[in-house]
C-alpha cells in the first residue's frame, strides 16, 4: 500500500495501533464524505460561500484525522478559496478532491484487504 495518500503511520499512532478501529473509521470516513461531497457540490452550483467554506473546513478535519494528506491540503486550498469569496478555481479544486477521495477508497479497500489475511 501507497502511504502517498494516506499517512498510516501517521494514523496508525492516533489510533493506537488499533487496526480493526482504523478499518472502522475508514468507513465512516468514506460515508460521510459521500454525503458531504453531494452538498458541496450543491453549495458550489448556487455560489453559496459560506456554506462551502463550512463544508470545506468540516472535510478538511474529517480528511486529517484520517491522515489523508493531500486530501486534507485539497480541502484546505477550497476553505481559503471560500473564506476569500473567490469562486473561481473551486470546481478545479473539487474534481482534484474527487481524485483524492478515489485514491482514498483504494487505500481502504487495500487496508481492509490486508486487515482480513
Amino acid at each position: 500500500m501507497s502511504d502517498e495518500i494516506i499517512d498510516l503511520k501517521d494514523v496508525l499512532e492516533r489510533v493506537q495501533d488499533d487496526k480493526e478501529l482504523l478499518d472502522e473509521l475508514f468507513d465512516i470516513y468514506q460515508e460521510d464524505f459521500v454525503i458531504k461531497r453531494k452538498a458541496l457540490g450543491d453549495a458550489i452550483a448556487a455560489h453559496d460561500i459560506p456554506k462551502i467554506k463550512e463544508i470545506a473546513h468540516s472535510m478538511k478535519g474529517s480528511s486529517g484525522n484520517i491522515s489523508a494528506k493531500p486530501l486534507h491540503a485539497a480541502c484546505l486550498k477550497l476553505e481559503m478559496l471560500a473564506k476569500d469569496g473567490k469562486t473561481d478555481g473551486m470546481q478545479e479544486v473539487a474534481v482534484a478532491i474527487d481524485g483524492y477521495f478515489e485514491e482514498v477508497k483504494i487505500f481502504a479497500a487495500c487496508f481492509k484487504k490486508d486487515l482480513a489475511v
